[in-house]
């Protein structure tokens, strides 16, 4: 029996060599047509006409797939239908592992290398900075970081991805394709809705490990956590911040760095938000209004003021008499009453002072910087020298509304006296 099928075998040799040859000859000819249809400008070769025809739109520039929601435009209908999940939310590719869904096959592929044995390689590095890479792909858009490849036609900014670079195209355009189904409210980015929904929803996805506080947004979670760690030190004095942008402001008062300049004055300061607020002297705009009496104001801390006339609430207490204040300012006054503390003192002659502007008005007397452009007499004080200026115009701004002729006086003592005739008051030696 083992004699028959070892005869058996040897007669179906010839047979299974000609179909194998066969079977050659035929894959060798297929290649052989297969990219029978060759782009005429870049030489890619393609098997079906259609797939020629389709990749030619690339040249093109033509996009006649357009997605009905948001009008952004594809040149094949695969890419369109790729986008599309994005609005719809679909994922149809599932790993079969963890069971984690992506709206793209590609993604799932790259997703389920975490899985392989080689999970951690990274064969493709940057020759600029020479980071590493799991992925080809992930190389070349980290690359982008350093040539920005895509700018804008409009302000010239670039940017390191085509997606970036259409997000920031609708500030241009005011294009706001992403739409709240709640409320209305229209947004340029979708990452700008979905934080927008959250309020609807009170949904706090992000939590805090150590005391377990929630946040709707990432980045708020981040900031809440530097409370715990103040991971970022002043090398000077050893001070320790939260945040990156508070340690550089206050490694400015080391430095006395003021990198914030007016383009109009060259004043210089050490935060945006001073220059800022400063600019605001110049165009004379004040966009914070009281929505009790519309007086408007040029800082946030000014309206805020001001709005403790409408509810007399007096925030700041004298822990000594118990004397209630509106201004923190106020209060800081008022408590050298009590220390008999006076921290400003005169450079010249060395008399000391509980307020800045008692200082300043007596370094007038050293300096005397109001002089008179008519006879060259100088003054220590404004309204001193505003008296004097009225001896050479005649200017007499205190008028009585009783007298007949309307008597006129330059100076309001003497004008205080003459009023003293019509009431007969008599002023009381004290």
């Amino acid at each position: 029996m083992n004699a028959i099928s070892k005869t058996d075998k040897k007669k179906d040799q010839p047979e299974l060599h000609s179909e194998v040859k066969q079977d050659i000859r035929w894959s060798t000819l297929m290649r052989n047509h297969a990219y029978m249809h060759t782009c005429g400008i870049c030489g890619k070769g393609f098997s079906q006409q259609c797939h020629l025809q389709r990749h030619q739109w690339i040249h093109m520039n033509e996009k006649p797939f357009v997605c009905d929601i948001c009008d952004e435009a594809f040149s094949q209908k695969c890419h369109l239908q790729q986008h599309q999940r994005g609005h719809a939310n679909e994922k149809p590719f599932a790993c079969a592992i963890d069971g984690k869904a992506f709206a793209h096959n590609s993604n799932l592929l790259r997703h389920q290398q975490i899985h392989t044995n080689h999970a951690d390689e990274k064969p493709f590095t940057c020759d600029i900075c020479c980071k590493s890479f799991t992925q080809s792909g992930h190389l070349q858009q980290h690359q982008r970081i350093h040539t920005k490849p895509f700018v804008c036609d409009i302000c010239d900014k670039a940017f390191s991805r085509k997606c970036r670079l259409k997000d920031h195209r609708r500030i241009h355009t005011n294009e706001k394709p992403f739409v709240c189904d709640i409320c209305g409210k229209a947004f340029t980015l979708n990452s700008d809705l979905k934080r927008h929904q959250r309020i609807h929803t009170n949904e706090k996805p992000f939590t805090c490990d150590i005391c377990g506080k929630s946040f709707t947004q990432s980045g708020h979670l981040q900031q809440h956590q530097r409370i715990y760690t103040k991971p970022l030190a002043c090398d000077i004095c050893d001070k320790a911040f939260s945040r990156k942008y508070l340690l550089q402001q206050h490694q400015r008062i080391h430095t006395n760095e003021k990198p914030f300049v007016c383009d109009i004055c060259d004043k210089a300061f050490s935060r945006k938000r001073q220059l800022r607020q400063h600019q605001r002297i110049h165009t004379n705009e004040k966009p914070l209004l009281c929505d009790i009496c519309d007086k408007s104001f040029s800082r946030k801390s000014h309206l805020q003021q001001h709005q403790r006339i409408h509810t007399n609430e007096k925030p700041f207490v004298c822990d000594i008499c118990g004397k209630a204040f509106a201004l923190n300012g106020d209060l800081n006054r008022h408590q050298r009453i009590h220390t008999n503390e006076k921290p400003f003192t005169c450079d010249i002659c060395g008399k000391s002072f509980s307020q800045s502007g008692n200082l300043q008005q007596h370094q007038g007397i050293h300096t005397k910087p109001f002089v008179c452009a008519i006879c060259d007499k100088a003054f220590a004080r404004k309204y001193i020298f505003q008296r004097h200026q009225r001896m050479h115009t005649n200017e007499k701004p205190f008028v009585c509304d009783i007298h007949v002729s309307g008597k006129a006086l330059s100076r309001k003592c003497h004008f205080q006296q003459h009023q003293r005739i019509h009431s007969n008051e008599k002023p009381v030696c004290e």
